[in-house]
């Protein structure tokens, strides 16, 4: 910081000012001297009229008693009226609150010099308590008392001559205490005389030390600032010679080439990186003008028209962009260079130019290394996904310019996972390269072969016939499991999965294109690995897994924006000893039309791209708000037990049992109002999990219920395994269950079977009041369907109208069992 100031150039004010204010002070202090030194000679002006005065009194009155005449007295009068003035001026002056107007007037009746009457008033409110000048008051006071004696002798006098009492008795009377008057008054008025007089040599004496004392710390003062100033110019000039110094070292230690010129533009300056640049070293140089150094060529290594000083003077080299040009030396080589060049200026004249040029060599080689590095893959040295799909788009444009051909492959290793799991990735690279290899040399000459990511890799087959592309992705997966790849002695068989897309026949799209080829590997994956399939636009499919991954996407925006919304069904009971029923918690989709979806159209999208347990965290918070919203609204009456479905994937997540448990205690719902529903595949894939899930739940208070059983005709085995509470008979039994034997005999079956096991049963799809009665006869306990209700919005009256009475027994064949 300190630093930093140095370096400021000084201003005039903070140079001058301690010498302002020496003159100021001293000024100001000379000017009190000046006019207490007025002040006090105005007292002693006014000590001399008084005393005059006072003289005059005496002898005019002595003349009045020797000769009565009244032009003695009137004198008399006008003598003593000057004492009397001061008198006047003392007594308004020590009055609490100083009457200065009295005092003035008194001041101009004793004499004194207008001018005088600021300065007297001042020293005397001012300085009447200092002992010189608080004698000098009292004497006065002294004076001041012997001339009312006098006064008061007057009156008499004038009293008795004008009443003609006088006698030369009285006379001579008066004139003693006059004259006693007279030897009185006189020593008092020599007195106050010299106590002024001490006092104002005093006062003289303290301003003349006063003076010189100011005076010796004002130049002490200026001594101290000026040295400060000294010292300040000298370490302004140290701090000019390390600047110039750390410039000097700066310019020979940066790795540009400086170069400095007069405004010839003859060299002046060049430090070590401009030599290196030029092959010149600056010794040499100085004085020779710049041409003598290098030529300016363009871009096309044409010679430029104007010289670097000129370009430089018109402003062409400005610095804030790049003006990149190329130099020519003497030995003919050339170099590219970004140039920036300024004029140097002094006193407001060019006195040069400065010119800086950085080396552009290892930047050019740094930009193509990274261009390449943008383009291709690191460790194969393919090209990457950008640069594929860059070189797939410009064959598809020049493809609505002229018709061609083309096929587009996508690759992906089979088991390769098993290579990097068991010998680390080091392997997995070496196999990789080897795969890059086999590949390549597979391919014709043109044709671009890209790793798109990890093991999966992309064929592009420019202006290639259909048979041939075949022909050639055939004998890519050939060669390909012709490979035996070992590392450090452990052999691995590879194989692959090829996509194949005819571009000519097929999408046209940069998009299109690539999912299309990307679905096609995928179907291979899932046809056994280890094979070419060939896309074909109608192929049914492959439609469908289109149409699945089309709805990845939308699943995810619907999920973000709140569209799902849950339905209500009634699961009522048919027998009048099952008490009330409960209701099935069913999700629906708005899209973006506001149009309902049902669940069939985008559930098995979610359950193949692993979506099922998002959804299935939404559904279940979304009814434990709404029983949480009826709970506090203390509504009459019980609730209805909510049955919420559940997908094999979240049955089987460790993390989702966690969530629920945690919500349970988030919105507090007690536990047996919850029913979940899991299906028989999902259970039967996950048992040991599903069991596991089931018991933890179960231990709260929820209850379970197996939906579509015996769908899959193996459920028997395993039913006795799960704990569930309802078996819920899957409609395709029951809706033809009146026309078909079969059908009716399996509901009867599952019925009895389900109440062996201390299990309530559920019959689906119960849409004619017949189905209804045909299901009271066989003894199951609860129907779920059309005829029962329709899906209604889930609310809190949802929740609250479930609570009915079990539906009248229709009719009750001898025989049914239950």
């Amino acid at each position: 910081m300190k630093r930093k100031r140095t370096l400021e150039a000084p201003k005039l004010l903070g140079i001058i000012w301690p010498f302002v204010a020496v003159v100021l002070f001293q000024a100001l202090l000379g000017s009190i001297s000046l006019y207490a030194l007025s002040a006090v000679r105005g007292y002693v002006a006014g000590e001399s009229l008084w005393s005059k005065g006072q003289k005059d009194a005496i002898y005019y009155l002595n003349q009045y008693a020797d000769s009565r005449d009244e032009a003695a007295f009137q004198k008399y009068r006008k003598a003593i009226a000057v004492p009397q003035g001061g008198h006047d001026l003392r007594v308004a002056l020590d009055l609490p609150t100083p009457d200065i107007d009295a005092a003035r007037r008194g001041i101009l009746q004793g004499g004194n010099h207008p001018d005088d009457v600021s300065s007297v008033i001042w020293l005397y409110l001012n300085f009447h308590q200092v002992s010189y000048m608080q004698k000098a008051i009292e004497l006065w006071a002294v004076g001041d008392g012997f001339l009312r004696q006098l006064d008061e002798v007057a009156e008499q006098m004038y009293s008795g001559f004008r009443a003609g009492r006088a006698d030369a008795r009285s006379v001579a009377g008066w004139k003693a205490q006059i004259a006693s008057i007279n030897d009185a008054v006189t020593p008092a008025a020599r007195a106050f005389s010299d106590a002024l007089g001490e006092g104002s040599r005093m006062l003289l004496r303290v301003l003349l030390v006063t003076n010189l004392a100011t005076a010796l710390f004002l130049i002490a003062l200026a001594w101290m600032r000026s040295s400060k100033l000294l010292a300040q110019r000298q370490a302004f000039a140290n701090a000019l010679e390390v600047e110039k110094e750390r410039a000097q070292i700066t310019l020979e230690s940066i790795g540009d080439g400086v170069i400095t010129t007069d405004v010839e533009g003859c060299i002046a300056y060049m430090n070590p990186a401009a030599e290196q640049l030029t092959h010149w070293h600056a010794a040499q140089a100085q004085g020779l003008p710049l041409a003598a150094l290098f030529s300016l060529l363009d871009e096309n290594a044409e010679k430029d028209s104007l010289t670097l000083v000129e370009r430089v003077l018109e402003g062409g080299l400005k610095g804030g962009s790049e003006h990149t040009k190329l130099i020519q030396r003497l030995d003919g080589s050339t170099v590219s260079v970004t140039l920036v060049g300024a004029p140097i200026m002094a006193e407001g004249k060019i006195s040069g130019i400065v010119l800086v040029l950085h080396d552009m060599t290892q930047e050019r080689q740094y930009i193509a290394n990274l261009s390449w590095q943008a383009t291709h893959d690191a460790l194969t040295g393919l090209a990457n996904r950008r640069e594929f799909e860059y070189r797939l788009e410009l064959a598809l444009n020049a493809m609505a310019r002229k018709p061609a051909r083309h096929s587009l492959m996508f690759l992906d290793l089979d088991q390769f996972k098993l290579v990097n799991d068991t010998c680390g990735h080091a392997a997995g690279d070496e196999l990789l390269r080897h795969i890059c290899a086999v590949l390549q040399a597979g391919l014709r000459e043109g044709d671009t072969l890209a790793r798109l990511g990890g093991d999966e890799f992309g064929i592009l087959l420019e202006n290639c016939p259909q048979e041939q592309a075949e022909r050639i992705a055939e004998s890519l997966r050939q060669a390909v499991q012709s490979l035996h790849f070992v590392w450090k002695g452990r052999p691995f068989m590879t194989t692959v999965s090829l996509g194949l897309v005819h571009i000519a026949q097929g999408p046209t799209t940069l998009e299109a294109s690539l999912r299309a080829a990307d679905m096609a590997c995928y179907m291979a994956k899932e046809k056994g690995r280890n094979r070419v399939q060939v896309y074909h636009a109608d192929d049914s499919e492959l439609s469908m897994r289109f149409g699945e991954m089309a709805w990845i996407q939308r699943l995810h925006v619907a999920l973000e924006e709140n569209r799902f919304c849950l339905y209500a069904q009634e699961i009522a009971a048919l027998g009048p000893h099952e008490g009330a029923g409960h209701i099935e918690i069913l999700l629906r989709l708005h899209d973006e039309g506001g149009r309902i979806i049902l669940p069939d159209s985008f559930i098995p999208a979610a359950e193949r791209y692993g979506l099922m347990t998002a959804l299935d965290r939404w559904v279940v918070r979304s009814v434990f708000k709404v029983i949480r919203q009826c709970l506090d609204e203390q509504r009459d009456g019980p609730l209805a037990m909510c049955a919420i479905n559940l997908s094999g994937s979240s049955i089987g997540d460790d993390k989702f049992l966690e969530y629920l448990q945690r919500l349970f205690s988030e919105f507090a719902i007690p536990p047996h109002m919850i029913c979940f529903e899991i299906t028989e595949t999902s259970a039967i894939a996950n048992l040991g999990s599903a069991i596991r899930f089931i018991n933890e739940l179960k231990g709260l208070g929820c209850r379970f219920s197996l939906d579509d059983f015996c769908a899959g005709m193996s459920s028997f085995a395993y039913l006795k395994h799960l704990p569930v509470d309802f078996l819920k008979i899957d409609g395709s039994f029951v809706k033809d269950m009146l026309d078909d034997p079969i059908n009716r005999a399996m509901v009867e079956v599952i019925n009895h079977i389900g109440h062996v096991m201390g299990k309530r049963t559920i019959a689906e799809f119960v849409e004619t009041p017949l189905i209804e009665q045909a299901l009271q006869e066989i003894g199951v306990d609860y129907a779920q369907g059309y005829l029962i209700e329709r899906p209604q919005v889930f609310t809190c009256d949802s929740l609250q109208r479930k609570r009915i009475a079990a539906r009248p027994l229709l009719f009750k064949a001898p025989g049914t069992f239950r």
